[in-house]
């Protein structure tokens, strides 16, 4: 049957809108921030979901906790929250009753009018050097969604666990990266079999603000710099953050798990810090946030990784004058206690609507071309 000139140019209007909104909405998909709770002074939950909701354009939380108040302040907002199980719990984890009941107490009474998307399992678990818990890790992480499928929970919720990149031993050049040997056969290649079973993502903190020296500050800075050639693949790095990432790759590829998704969990800039620190300032900061929110989203990927975003959490929302550790450490929030900015990246919606006024009169324009077109058919 033939469609009608206005059925069809109503058909494709319809089809050019939901391109364009899932374009525009495809970029707010993948920004999350970390929202950690070391601090005395910081507003409480309901109001932090609301703020994050209503002034921002970010809608992926991950929490250090799975901290009731917080989960009660997110639902019905519809951010993807995603909830930690502290490294001590990991080892009781692996009796099924205790995991049933932690589902029971934490997950089920939030779900699903919080979004809870992810459980992360520990943080950093394999950087402890901690036996118990590195051999406890992946028989936690499978029991935990065991105790998910038992809720029916088990599509809905991932389970995954963040690593820092002290788990590599070689990451230079990226395409020589290699998990450190031991943790390699007996914990990451059952982890990462885990991981492709249930199409969960491996999570990694790569952080080029401690890994650079006053030498590098411009390629971790995302700045303009000769770049970093890899002799072995004969690609052209130009900042820190995609040789860190593509090290990783190298090492989950060397495993045979190079089709398992990357998640940024953690990555940053301290907005203040200790004298001898080399670019700790809110210049600084604000330059490695904002490049880094439109590098991840753009679509461009890493050399080994090319035509790829990858859903990134900021660290952090807040500063947090709790955190022991140097100074930078209590300094790496976007936003103050009272949730004024301490420098702005482009996530405040306010900061949006010229951009998005020109964006939807152009949309409006194709939209009227095309409708008029077909209806001259």
């Amino acid at each position: 049957m033939e469609m009608s000139a206005a059925t069809n140019a109503a058909y494709i209007v319809t089809v050019v809108f939901l391109f364009v909104s899932t374009i525009i909405q495809g970029v707010e998909a993948t920004i999350g921030i970390n929202y950690g709770t070391v601090a005395n002074n910081l507003p409480p939950p309901a109001q932090v979901a609301r703020f994050l909701l209503e002034s921002t354009i970010i809608n992926r939380v991950k929490i250090f906790d799975a901290d009731p108040e917080i989960l009660q302040a997110f639902a019905h907002t519809g951010i993807a929250i995603t909830v930690t199980v502290s490294n001590d719990q990991i080892p009781l984890l692996t009796n099924l009753s205790f995991s049933q009941q932690w589902v029971k107490t934490n997950i089920s009474p939030h779900v699903p009018a919080a979004n809870i998307v992810r459980i992360a399992v520990g943080n950093e678990v394999l950087s402890t050097a901690n036996k118990l818990l590195i051999t406890t890790l992946v028989p936690a992480m499978r029991t935990l969604h065991a105790a998910l499928a038992g809720e029916s929970l088990d599509r809905r919720i991932k389970v995954s666990t963040p690593h820092s990149l002290s788990i590599l031993s070689s990451s230079s050049p990226p395409s020589a990266g290699k998990f450190k040997e031991g943790y390699d056969t007996h914990v990451l290649i059952p982890l990462l079999g885990f991981l492709r079973a249930t199409g969960s993502a491996f999570m990694i903190n790569p952080y080029p603000f401690f890994g650079c020296s006053s030498e590098t500050l411009d390629y971790a800075l995302f700045r303009p710099n000769p770049g970093v050639l890899d002799e072995n693949s004969k690609l052209t790095y130009t900042n820190m953050l995609d040789g860190q990432l593509d090290a990783v790759f190298s090492a989950m590829e060397v495993l045979g798990f190079s089709d398992v998704e990357i998640v940024i969990a953690e990555t940053g800039w301290p907005s203040k810090g200790d004298p001898e620190q080399v670019g700790v300032d809110v210049e600084s900061a604000s330059e490695f946030n904002g490049k880094l929110l439109r590098h991840v989203t753009s679509g461009v990927g890493t050399p080994l990784m090319p035509n790829r975003t990858f859903e990134t959490f900021i660290f952090a929302l807040f500063n947090e004058d709790l955190k022991p550790g140097p100074t930078c450490e209590r300094n790496f929030g976007l936003f103050q206690a009272d949730m004024k900015p301490v420098y702005n990246i482009g996530i405040l919606r306010r900061t949006v609507p010229v951009a998005a006024a020109d964006n939807h009169r152009s949309l409006f324009g194709l939209i009227c071309v095309v409708f008029v077109y077909f209806c001259l058919l």
